[in-house]
């Protein structure tokens, strides 16, 4: 399988920093290009609770830490997008759901590189399944259980 080349920042905030030992380098290139149609320039920060809210409330009017947050500003013919990525809740959520915070990371950053993408589950019933179900695919591709799977 021929994957999209990437260009990749990946960066953490002295908060998140503990969290670096889980994203190696080379993982998270992996799987972000395994979840690209076409090449890309994207930077993953790593953030801590403050800033994952912060950003949270400016740009989505939603005031708490998020998982993850898209910022895509551009899909064709390059993929130019920032996944912020809020530690301490990857960190709880893979704790609650019985996986190791790599998984989750792997899942999330999946997620949002199909976002980037224009991918939305927010949109209808329809395109929530259709979006599950082709992360799901990617994540089996990289040897990660159903993310969805009760």
């Amino acid at each position: 399988m021929a994957l999209n080349h990437l260009t990749l920042s990946l960066q953490f905030a002295r908060e998140a920093a503990a969290h670096r030992a889980s994203l190696p380098r080379h993982k998270v290139v992996r799987w972000i290009r395994h979840a690209l149609a076409v090449d890309a320039e994207i930077t993953v920060r790593i953030v801590g609770a403050e800033e994952g809210q912060r950003l949270n409330r400016e740009f989505r009017r939603k005031d708490y830490a998020t998982n993850v947050l898209t910022f895509d500003y551009q899909q064709e013919p390059t993929v130019l997008a920032d996944l912020v990525l809020c530690a301490p809740v990857v960190e709880r959520e893979a704790r609650e759901q019985g996986k190791t915070l790599q998984e989750h990371y792997a899942h999330l950053l999946v997620h949002g590189t199909l976002h980037a993408q224009g991918w939305d589950h927010e949109t209808s019933d329809e395109d929530a399944q259709e979006m599950e179900a082709y992360e799901t695919a990617i994540l089996q591709e990289l040897g990660f259980a159903d993310p969805y799977a009760a």
